[in-house]
């Protein structure tokens, strides 16, 4: 199962994403989860103490790695580098394991150009890519809008694109650009999950403003959720409702896919 999980900011992706890596690893799959948000929140929805955040850096900001893998300075531009450069050692060298769930931190693919050319993106994508082709765990990628850290040579290997919306037509708008950028990449399955869903209307408003997208389910407006943000834990460690809701979500995708 290769999932990335999109949507606008603050809409609770990063919630799903750790979540859902926490059930996957309970069920005793092999499962690697991806930070490729700038926000970089993921650690702390899966529930990584302090200790173990320490270990972790966004491999766009390893300068020394990079020069090394690629044959150029980080940030150079119109200078030749290798297309095609080792990455395969890099989850296991370079991935923080909790609970069964081993978490890479990606960082920024900077935006010089929109999508700049350049030492970084090139080894991001190549990674990217050879985690969605030749690894075999179940893979959660946690998205930023914009999708940048996919290529088109990896998305045919995404089982899903998962969007996180929220009943506000900002977020609606946002799955509406999303979905046009999968398209646009050849990622032939595009999902919703409501969050902050208070009421049966709520959960109509996304459905009947979405209902071009199959719904996979919904997560309720939560304050637990809150809490665990506050104390650094993991929703999965401090609440019942949120693992049930996510199991359904799951069980509705793994139907689906």
């Amino acid at each position: 199962m290769k999932i990335a999980i999109s949507g606008k900011g603050g809409v609770g992706k990063t919630t799903l994403a750790g979540v859902m890596a926490r059930i996957l690893a309970h069920r005793g799959r092999k499962v690697l989860a991806i930070d490729a948000d700038p926000d970089s929140n993921l650690a702390s929805a899966i529930g990584l103490p302090k200790e173990a955040l320490a270990k972790l850096s966004p491999i766009a900001s390893m300068t020394s790695m990079i020069e090394e893998r690629t044959g150029a300075k980080k940030g150079s531009y119109g200078t030749m580098f290798k297309l095609n450069p080792k990455v395969d050692d890099i989850p296991d060298e370079m991935g923080v394991s909790y609970q069964g769930v081993k978490l890479l931190l990606l960082g920024c693919i900077p935006q010089g150009g929109g999508g700049c050319f350049c030492p970084e993106n090139v080894l991001l994508k190549n990674l990217v890519r050879h985690l969605l082709v030749q690894r075999d765990e179940a893979l959660i990628i946690d998205m930023e809008a914009g999708l940048e850290h996919l290529g088109r040579g990896s998305t045919g290997y995404v089982d899903a694109l998962v969007i996180v919306v929220e009943p506000g037509q900002r977020a609606m708008n946002t799955a509406r650009q999303i979905k046009k950028l999968g398209e646009d990449l050849k990622i032939k399955n595009t999902m919703i999950v409501g969050n902050k869903v208070t009421s049966d209307e709520d959960r109509r408003l996304i459905e009947e403003q979405l209902s071009d997208f199959p719904v996979l389910g919904h997560m309720s407006f939560n304050p637990k959720i809150l809490q665990a943000d506050r104390e650094g834990k993991s929703p999965y460690d401090i609440d019942e409702k949120i693992k049930e809701e996510v199991e359904a979500i799951l069980t509705e995708l793994e139907k689906k896919i």
